[in-house]
């Protein structure tokens, strides 16, 4: 598979072009991931409206506001996801018990273990036991200076391909789009996994899904 050609291809198709493309390249488990943060909405319909019966992978760390998980659970009701849900080994009652507050960024070294503990290990499980060979996202090449060196399909060695249907989209298109389909959205959100938006948590680094 030339990804280099596919992305002169395809960087400035419609995300559903992008879709049935990559749709017609899958052999095997399709998934797409979401975290049910704002805007997700977007990716989750355009998918699911290709493909309905879509696996959708939810990695719930169990520590998001209680504002993203009410929004999760209208997304999944009027959408009819078909999720799979990965929850971390550890309770989060458990783990503060155990390792205390959620860490902030005076030690990465405590946020990297944190993320590894509740985000990373789950949705790697989630990836062993559905052994995706497409996984889309709702990544943007605006939103941080790791994802501008992307671009809309991803092959990172032995790991899915990874297809980033609107990469190339700006906030105001993904907000014309939930309005065009009043569709679900919720801005209250934070991730303790990242603290803001310009960190990585690390689930879309090359290394994570080699």
């Amino acid at each position: 598979m030339d990804i280099q050609a596919l992305n002169e291809e395809y960087r400035n198709k419609t995300p559903q072009e992008i879709i049935a493309k990559a749709l017609e390249l899958a052999d095997g488990e399709i998934i797409v991931s979401t975290n049910f943060r704002p805007l997700e909405a977007v990716i989750l319909h355009m998918c699911t409206t290709l493909k309905p019966d879509m696996t959708t992978i939810w990695a719930d760390s169990g520590y998001m506001m209680e504002e993203t998980y009410r929004f999760a659970e209208k997304a999944i009701q009027s959408l009819k996801l078909n999720i799979k849900v990965y929850n971390p080994l550890m309770t989060a009652a458990r783990r503060d018990a155990i390792y205390g507050a959620v860490p902030g960024l005076e030690s990465e070294e405590e946020v990297e273990a944190f993320s590894e503990m509740v985000k990373l290990e789950p949705f790697r499980r989630a990836l062993d036991e559905t052994k995706p060979k497409v996984w889309f996202t709702s990544l943007r090449k605006e939103q941080n200076a790791f994802r501008d060196t992307l671009d809309v399909f991803v092959k990172d060695g032995n790991g899915p391909l990874k297809v980033n249907p609107v990469f190339y989209w700006s906030e105001a298109q993904m907000e014309e789009y939930i309005s065009q389909h009043n569709l679900p959205d919720e801005k209250i959100y934070f991730d303790p996994t990242k603290i803001n938006e310009k960190r990585e948590c690390g689930l879309h680094k090359p290394s994570f899904s080699k």
